[in-house]
């Protein structure tokens, strides 16, 4: 597995960076001072690596417990994506089970596209869980399905992009979201599926 501090820092993680640190001195766990040193540090960051430094030492302990996941249906298959600080990606052609569990830890990144994929179920559960700095899941489905993310919790500076563009099709899939986000993201993204059976690609994380 890649050394993610290794791993190149982009535009969005110095954002999200410069974000806690503002937070942090908010809380009084840092100076003003302090703050301005560390955000000049943290935008001519160059690898994730160098980022991590600079947050070092603010990590909090006693977070909130994660909401509990909605149970697996009984004698159901569960796929589980789990990504410590690396990369873990299901895409490509699969057969989806009724319930799926990703994760992401510190500067971890979860991607799991259902364009391709054989779904034999209406409803799939997906729990998704972020409880470290940066972590990434991308859920990208086809038009069509729908993804429903009232059951996920969201503390501090975690988030759930979701704009589903069109209704439910007949014959679609509803992706239900649960479990909790702390302080990473979770984006969802609708492709149109082109004739050759390839999805079309638009702006945003991929």
């Amino acid at each position: 597995m890649t050394d993610h501090r290794k791993l190149r820092a982009s535009d969005q993680d110095r954002d999200r960076v410069a974000e806690l640190l503002r937070v942090a001195v908010g809380e009084g766990r840092i100076s003003l001072e302090e703050l301005t040193e560390r955000i000049d540090r943290a935008y001519t960051a160059r690898t994730l690596g160098e980022l991590d430094e600079i947050v070092s030492g603010l990590q909090r302990y006693g977070a909130p417990s994660p909401a509990a996941p909605f149970p697996a249906p009984a004698g159901g298959d569960v796929l589980r994506l789990h990504a410590g600080g690396g990369r873990i990606a299901q895409t490509g052609r699969w057969t989806v089970p009724r319930h799926v569990s990703a994760q992401a830890g510190r500067w971890g990144k979860v991607r799991i596209d259902f364009t391709l994929a054989d779904c034999p179920h209406r409803e799939v559960l997906l729990d998704v869980e972020i409880t470290s700095w940066f972590g990434d899941i991308v859920v990208v489905v086809p038009r069509g399905w729908v993804v429903r993310d009232g059951e996920v919790v969201r503390h501090r500076m975690g988030a759930v992009h979701n704009r589903p563009p069109v209704p439910l099709a007949p014959g679609g899939v509803t992706v239900r979201l649960t479990g909790y986000v702390r302080t990473g993201d979770v984006w969802v993204r609708y492709r149109r599926v082109t004739g050759r059976g390839g999805p079309e690609l638009g702006p945003g994380p991929r």
